[in-house]
């Protein structure tokens, strides 16, 4: 079905497109680098369509739809759901590196790269455009090579060794394998580097007309340059220095907000999870989505078969402990997770939750909007969800960074630079939006604590943030659900019961996860392993 999706969504742009670049060769997964001389940058016509291509895999299932998560979901928030081998040996951390969820994902962070190189060189060549349009492109180009570059670096990328890269602007791209850098700081660097000729050269969101939204823009360059920074900080903390002022540029410059103003405060962040604030001012970067295409990550985590009425697929189940990491007058509880008997509109229909499915008794339900519309429980008069439940995308975009995690990452910031009171302002700016009380000065189990609840189940990896975080105690603790009686009764009584057995997460061996030996092979022997596998 991957296969099917990703080509099916591809030759469709191509034609769209009408470009020769969209050929098989434009389909080359390698991470080699190689320049193609098959599409001309002759035009703005030919530049916009070129520049449209690069962002094709954000909608892939083996990228953003579905399997870069698998990776995520190796944290304590989250149990695999059904049956898979391949993800039950990356939840356990003994996968082989040969998986499909893991080697087409790194293939594809090499297609967008690839690409962007072939763009940056296009378009910098490119006659009869304006430079607005030049500048633009380019900047687009950056980001998306830089973002790519930032998935495969912090997933792959080790201390000791880093992971491949080659640019347009090196002498010898084209003519070599591109190397693997000594250290995923080293892949940082070059992320940064990038980021920052993106956010020179890119417009503010907000100058955007809707035609131009999903482009990149300056506050996504901005934001990714945060969390860049923050994942170089575990390796020099000085990185964290450059945090504050870019979280400031993305509130000032890229006018950047928490979404307010709502009827309640449960309200608040409920309307983050709307496609009618796909846009709004939290917004930094998603997976543009609809009904025809984008992110199919709402149709992944729901009920496997959707009660009989869509096709939901039952992966990604909440598990007791991040259930109860929530104080008891959050109201994020309740929106983040679905238990049984919770009262949710499915369809026009109020129903209460219950599973035949879920391992842990659990459904994430931040996703879970565009299900509600439509009338007596018939998909088919739902207008915000894609009709084929084999690639159910929404009309709800899937957020990967939005303005919440900006102002949790300075806090985070000030906290380690020993300006515990000055990160009060940004962490409990988090916490009014939904009516908890202030922290006079917050400590670090605070921060990981309020990050935890506030982006649970996003696209924001809770591993990767235990993993910086050094918490190897947290990762390798049993994890647990609610077995109910009766699986079909709303109101069944439950026991709490282990789900998922403890791990052995070992930090000398677990900080990266292994390449395919495909890769390895394909680089005649010049790639090595990450270090422990």
């Amino acid at each position: 079905m991957k296969f099917q999706i990703k080509y099916t969504i591809l030759l469709g742009l191509c034609f769209m497109f009408s470009i020769s670049s969209c050929d098989k060769e434009w389909v080359d997964t390698k991470p080699n680098g190689a320049s193609t001389t098959a599409y001309f940058w002759d035009s703005e016509d030919d530049v916009i369509k070129g520049i449209a291509s690069i962002y094709v895999p954000f909608r892939w299932e083996s990228t953003w739809g579905r399997d870069l998560f698998w990776m995520q979901n190796a944290s304590d928030d989250l149990v695999v759901g059904r049956s898979k081998a391949d993800a039950e040996n990356i939840k356990n951390f003994i996968p082989t590196g040969n998986e499909g969820y893991m080697a087409t994902a790194f293939e594809d962070m090499y297609w967008m790269m690839n690409k962007a190189n072939q763009a940056i060189e296009g378009v910098q060549g490119a006659t009869n455009i304006s430079e607005e349009l030049r500048q633009r492109s380019l900047g687009e180009a950056y980001f998306v090579r830089a973002f790519a570059h930032f998935w495969a670096a912090y997933l792959w990328g080790h201390e000791d060794q880093g992971v491949p890269y080659d640019g347009v602007e090196n002498e010898e791209f084209g003519d070599r394998i591109p190397p693997q850098l000594a250290s995923v700081t080293d892949n940082y660097a070059q992320i940064i580097s990038d980021l920052e000729k993106a956010a020179e050269l890119l417009p503010l969101f907000q100058t955007y007309g809707a035609e131009d939204q999903g482009r990149a823009h300056k506050s996504a360059a901005w934001a990714y340059m945060v969390k860049t920074y923050a994942y170089w900080a575990q390796y020099d903390s000085s990185k964290w220095e450059n945090v504050p002022d870019l979280a400031d540029k993305i509130k000032n410059e890229g006018q950047r907000a928490l979404v307010t103003g709502q009827e309640s405060n449960e309200a608040n962040y409920r309307a983050v999870f709307t496609d009618s604030q796909n846009w709004g001012p939290e917004y930094i970067w998603s997976v543009t989505s609809g009904i025809q295409g984008g992110s199919e990550f709402p149709g992944v985590i729901l009920e496997n078969k959707g009660w009989g009425i869509f096709n939901g697929w039952g992966y990604f189940q909440p598990t007791e402990e991040l259930y109860q990491e929530y104080e008891e007058n959050d109201p994020r509880r309740e929106v983040t997770i679905l238990k049984f008997g919770d009262k949710f509109t499915y369809f026009g229909v109020e129903r209460e939750y219950y599973s035949t499915n879920s391992l842990s008794g659990f459904q994430i339900n931040k996703y879970m909007d565009p299900y509600s519309y439509g009338t007596d429980e018939d998909a088919g008069t739902n207008s915000k969800i894609n009709q084929n439940g084999n690639y159910p995308t929404t009309a709800l975009n899937l957020s990967l960074i939005r303005y919440a995690e900006i102002l949790l990452f300075k806090a985070e910031a000030l906290i380690q630079m020993g300006q515990a009171a000055q990160a009060a302002e940004p962490l409990n700016e988090v916490r009014a939006r939904v009516g908890l009380s202030p922290i006079a000065t917050p400590t670090m189990d605070d921060l990981k604590h309020e990050r935890r609840v506030e982006l649970a189940c996003e696209w924001t990896d809770r591993l990767a943030d235990l993993k910086r975080w050094g918490d190897v105690d947290v990762i390798n603790a049993p994890l647990h659900g609610r077995i109910h009686e009766n699986k079909t009764d709303p109101s069944s009584s439950y026991t709490v019961e282990e789900v998922w057995p403890a791990r052995s997460f070992d930090p000398a061996r677990h900080m990266a996860w292994p390449l395919s030996s495909n890769e390895i092979s394909r680089s005649n022997g010049i790639y090595k392993q990450t270090p422990g596998w």
